[in-house]
């Protein structure tokens, strides 16, 4: 029975070094900065091996290579082992597989798998770019990156019908632009498909200058399309910045309430909340988590993070009852 409880405690502490962004412990703060530096590491050894020049230095940046791989790899096996602590309200196989379902975890494995298993094929080394998206687990649990990711959750329908909108004019704009200028340039506009390149470079640029209209009726449409397309792309620009905006007053409305029912709430080892995130909390409870102090750190947290034993919460909710908090 020790053992396994000493066993449980290796494991949970593991858990919380490798968590990314916990602030108020030293061991995890440091496993940041060390995963930081692994991962620049790793992309600046593939960064200079495409240089023919520094051939000579190619065993030394394999090796970088080879090292930082091995520890992509324990780590990943790391955050298997310990899924169950990710994953609490979940069975240790259900916490296994959501993480490997996951966007981090897929990552990993692509990172991964290639290098170990199918470094031969030129697509599949081609995968070894997909490390570069390690870089987005750093910043995963910081205010920066969250107003970012919030924005597009926020603004995905919206933005997805810009795209939609985007998508029918590079659509129409290919097949106008085939119908104008097929006689006259077979070989560059040999069917509807072979303008999409134009089009795309018309509507979203200012064109490449390899493929352009040589007809009068093509260049008064390249014209008309050229001007279309400015204004197609400032829709989701705008959808973006408005989401900017509205985030950026959420916040501040959040930091300073105008009403001062404004609570205190110490996580004790009974408390429901432990183990739910931030979203969950809010939902569950009708209310809205201002603040945490985790040991010696003070920050606003994100929608993901989880509660932990210990945990002080400045909670904002329409009544000042600690009733409001039971759970539906």
């Amino acid at each position: 029975m020790k053992n396994r409880e000493r066993y449980e405690r290796v494991k949970k502490r593991v858990f919380d070094v490798i968590q990314i962004s916990n602030t108020s412990d030293g061991p995890s703060r440091s496993f940041d900065i060390f995963l930081v530096a692994v991962i620049v590491c790793n992309i600046l050894a593939l960064f200079l091996e495409t240089f023919q020049s520094l051939k000579p230095l190619y065993p030394l940046l394999r090796g970088v290579e080879i090292a930082t791989m091995f520890l992509f790899a324990v780590e990943y096996g790391l955050r298997i082992w310990t899924a169950e602590y990710l994953y609490p309200n979940r069975t240790k196989k259900m916490a296994v597989l959501r993480f490997l379902c996951s966007f981090y975890g897929i990552v990993e494995l692509l990172t991964i798998l290639p290098f170990f298993f199918l470094s031969g094929a030129v697509a599949f080394r081609m995968m070894r770019v997909v490390r570069i998206f390690h870089l987005f687990r750093i910043n995963a649990n910081y205010d920066s990156f969250n107003v970012i990711t919030s924005v597009l959750q926020d603004k995905k329908n919206q933005i997805v019908s810009s795209l939609f909108i985007i998508l029918v004019l590079m659509m129409a704009s290919s097949l106008c632009m085939y119908s104008a200028e097929h006689q006259a340039q077979p070989d560059k506009f040999e069917n509807a498909f072979s303008g999409m390149w134009w089009s795309v470079s018309a509507l979203l640029t200012v064109g490449y200058g390899d493929v352009y209209p040589v007809t009068i009726m093509g260049r008064v449409m390249a014209v008309i399309i050229s001007f279309l397309g400015v204004g197609a792309v400032t829709i989701p620009t705008g959808i973006i910045s408005a989401g900017f905006v509205e985030q950026y007053t959420k916040a501040q409305s959040n930091e300073a309430p105008l009403d001062s029912k404004i609570m205190t709430m110490r996580v004790d080892i009974d408390s429901r909340w432990i183990g739910k995130t931030v979203a969950e909390i809010e939902t569950d409870y009708d209310t809205l988590v201002l603040v945490i102090e985790r040991g010696k750190a003070i920050y606003r947290p994100d929608n993901l993070l989880r509660i932990e034993r210990g945990d002080v919460l400045g909670v904002y909710s329409r009544t000042p009852d600690k009733s409001a908090f039971r759970e539906r």
